[in-house]
């Protein structure tokens, strides 16, 4: 065969497939741009030691600090805190009221529901202490906070246990949906049954 027919073949050949790669490098490049700019996807803004301070009336009433946060918009408007948060809520005199920590927290701006997940930990002006693994706080609820997980609270004079909890927003009304007893077993006892 002629040196320039092979040339001139291969040219062809070359020429069909180029097409081909590119349009399969483009498609895969498409659906990652894509999932990139989604807005659901990726927040729209992101701020980093944030302290944010709330107020009614010239008084505080909220602060929040957070090592990260990250606001989304498009089909939900919300907030994420992916690194934890720590939140104080003060009274009308200034004095805190109660706090909140938790290692995750997300909260829609649309319709005021905060959720936190991952040792989350309330304690209120008296000093009592919630903790679980996860806590609804929904300001337009009968009980703002909520709470369907295991929880554990801390009062000066006890220890109680349950699974879900209903509590007013400051958590000094609150009521364990279904509690667990606890039994307390005496050293001197266990000591006369081996016996």
């Amino acid at each position: 065969m002629d040196r320039g027919y092979l040339l001139l073949r291969f040219c062809l050949y070359t020429l069909y497939l180029i097409p081909f790669f590119f349009l399969t490098s483009c498609e895969n490049d498409i659906r990652k741009i894509k999932l990139i700019s989604s807005p659901e996807k990726l927040p729209v803004e992101t701020d980093k030691d944030v302290e944010l301070v709330y107020t009614d009336s010239a008084k505080m009433k909220l602060k929040l600090k957070a090592p990260e946060l990250d606001h989304y918009q498009g089909v939900e408007n919300y907030i994420e805190l992916p690194k934890g948060v720590a939140l104080t809520f003060f009274n009308d005199s200034g004095k805190v009221k109660s706090t909140l920590t938790a290692n995750y927290a997300r909260r829609n701006l649309d319709n005021g529901r905060m959720e936190a997940r991952n040792n989350v930990v309330v304690v209120n002006e008296r000093g009592d202490k919630l903790q679980t693994e996860h806590l609804v706080y929904d300001e337009h609820a009968k009980y703002e906070i909520s709470t369907e997980a295991n929880v554990t609270i801390t009062t000066v004079t006890d220890t109680l246990y349950g699974k879900g909890l209903q509590s007013n927003a400051d958590f000094t009304r609150w009521k364990i949906l279904n509690p667990v007893a606890k039994t307390i077993v005496e050293n001197d006892s266990l000591n006369t049954q081996e016996k």
